[in-house]
């Protein structure tokens, strides 16, 4: 995950810099490419992690099943019906 946070932090800065206006208009066409790489790499990251997300429910008898986490649905809801 560190290289979430680097991608994060280095689009923080693009997006300061960008919001600044002090840059020339070819650098400012060049961060914003440089954002939307960067955007984009941080939106990969986050979706592989959601894929991994598990959570352990409780099943009827009592032992716990690794099941996937729905963040639309929440974790009780998240099992097939249980």
């Amino acid at each position: 995950m560190a290289t979430f946070e680097k991608h994060l932090k280095a689009l923080e800065s693009v997006v300061e810099q960008l919001e600044n206006g002090d840059l020339t208009l070819e650098d400012s066409v060049r961060l914003f490419e440089e954002g939307m790489k960067l955007s984009d790499a941080c939106k990969k990251e986050l979706e592989a992690a959601e894929g991994k997300i598990q959570i352990l429910v409780e099943q009827r008898n009592g032992k716990m099943k690794a099941a996937d986490f729905d963040l639309d649905k929440g974790p009780e809801e998240s099992v097939d019906g249980e």
